[in-house]
């Protein structure tokens, strides 16, 4: 014999029907695990910007209606463990994209083509005169390194620096053959300053005529 829900009404008490923070949250998820497998929608693309506000309005008269509680203490609790846990999983993830996202600067700046490009920089005296003797890079900067297992690479790098008497953007190309990095090119731009200081052009890129190559 079937169990009836002690939930007769498919109408939800006045007092439970609020916004579901576990719905909105964990959307399809939460749909699975309450029976109501419209939440599924939320795995098409574009409807799902709609129907995570949807389920998160909704939510709680779905649930409701399609499981079995025994009073609405038990849906009350049911519900929030629901909201703990899409919290939960949004701050994990959250926090896991932003120490990813932070890590980049790290993996970048411990690369000894990174520390190359500047030391060469830190130690001519035209962009000293430029920047500052007290020159330092951002944390925040661009590019990428490709090394293979042959030791053979490529690293290109977009660094701003600031000092004292400026700031600017290093623009650099390192190439990795036999497990030795060499400089093929390497310019700083002066913020307000339309000639670039060019330290190294080893492939002759035309500067500043043409965009630099990196």
């Amino acid at each position: 014999m079937a169990v009836q829900p002690l939930n007769q009404s498919a109408q939800i008490p006045p007092e439970l029907d609020r916004w579901n923070w576990g719905a909105f949250l964990l959307n399809w998820i939460w749909g699975i695990g309450n029976n109501t497998f419209i939440a599924l929608l939320a795995l098409i693309p574009l409807v799902n910007i709609v129907m995570i506000f949807v389920l998160g309005a909704r939510g709680s008269r779905w649930a409701w209606r399609n499981g079995t509680w025994r009073d609405a203490e038990h849906f009350r609790r049911t519900q929030r463990n629901w909201a703990i846990a899409g919290l939960v999983v949004w701050v994990v993830g959250i926090g896991g994209c932003a120490a990813t996202v932070g890590s980049v600067p790290y993996i970048l700046k411990g690369n000894d083509a990174y520390r190359m490009t500047m030391d060469v920089i830190r130690a001519d005296e035209r962009v000293k005169a430029a920047i500052g003797d007290d020159m330092t890079d951002n944390f925040w900067i661009g590019g990428h390194i490709n090394v293979e297992a042959s030791g053979t690479g490529d690293a290109q790098f977009g660094i701003p620096i600031h000092g004292a008497r400026g700031k600017g953007t290093v623009f650099s190309h390192l190439v990795r053959n036999a497990g030795q990095w060499s400089m093929r090119l390497l310019v700083v731009r002066i913020d307000g300053v339309d000639a670039p200081i060019v330290l190294k052009n080893e492939d002759h890129v035309p500067i500043p005529n043409a965009a630099i190559g990196i």
